[in-house]
């Protein structure tokens, strides 16, 4: 891959498995210097960046269901690297929050699910965003997802699909209010990606096979062109892009 972002440095959260993973792979291989974020699997961001150069990655841990660790997790990322100039805002839980569980379950989950998804989401963007007026420019790129636009299509997880709804408007507000300022925001909103979450997701479809039938291209997105994806986005090299959500879900979803 051409090293479009060297000399750049990207904070990734939730970059130890699934679509994270592949977005951190993707912009080392790019160059970047890459900041990756996990909760708790360590081995998984490790193991993903094993043949990067150790001087172009690091690591930081931050449980983002604790209050206020957003704030401190992206305080860390920029007290380490001097500078911020990408932030790949992906880190998130996928909770079932069923209309007709109990109260009790509804609750927990709902909270649960805003407290990462989109409070802790937003204290990292917006400390992002104060350092990015700073250094009079960076890049946000968050993931969202196709329920953001459509609801989700299991009735067991409407708290997600409402907290990546949030993120796509957090990162669309950013792109309309900081854009003369050089910080560029862009939403991926990819549909069924092969993760460990869709693997999750068969179960509960009938399996694999019968998810996969009823995609256009029947077949789940490969997490490493969404990887490819943020690259470009993460280059600049097309800033008139910034508040654009761009769809990637091989043509079963088109708005």
């Amino acid at each position: 891959m051409e090293k479009k972002l060297s000399g750049k440095t990207a904070l990734v959260t939730g970059a130890s498995r699934g679509i994270g993973a592949a977005i951190a792979l993707s912009l080392a291989e790019a160059g970047a210097h890459v900041i990756a974020h996990y909760g708790s699997y360590s081995q998984g961001a490790e193991e993903n960046l094993k043949n990067i150069p150790d001087d172009r990655k690091s690591f930081i841990s931050a449980d983002l269901s604790i209050a206020g660790s957003g704030r401190k997790l992206i305080a860390e990322a920029i007290s380490r690297a001097g500078k911020l100039d990408i932030l790949i805002n992906n880190a998130g839980v996928n909770i079932e929050t069923s209309f007709e569980g109990s109260d009790e379950d509804w609750d927990a989950g709902w909270a649960a699910t805003f407290q990462v998804n989109v409070f802790e989401s937003a204290n990292v963007v917006r400390g992002a965003v104060k350092h990015f007026l700073q250094e009079k420019g960076g890049i946000l790129i968050s993931l969202s997802s196709w329920s953001a636009q459509k609801g989700s299509a299991l009735p067991t997880l409407p708290a997600y699909a409402a907290s990546k709804a949030a993120v796509k408007a957090l990162t669309q507000t950013v792109a309309s209010s900081y854009a003369k300022e050089g910080i560029y925001a862009f939403i991926i909103s990819p549909g069924i990606v092969k993760t460990r979450m869709a693997d999750l997701a068969a179960l509960v479809r009938g399996g694999e096979d019968k998810m996969k039938a009823a995609l256009a291209m029947g077949e789940l997105v490969p997490a490493s062109e969404i990887g490819e994806l943020a690259v470009f986005l993460a280059s600049g090299k097309c800033r008139h892009l910034t508040g654009s959500t761009i769809d990637i879900n091989g043509a079963s979803y088109i708005r």
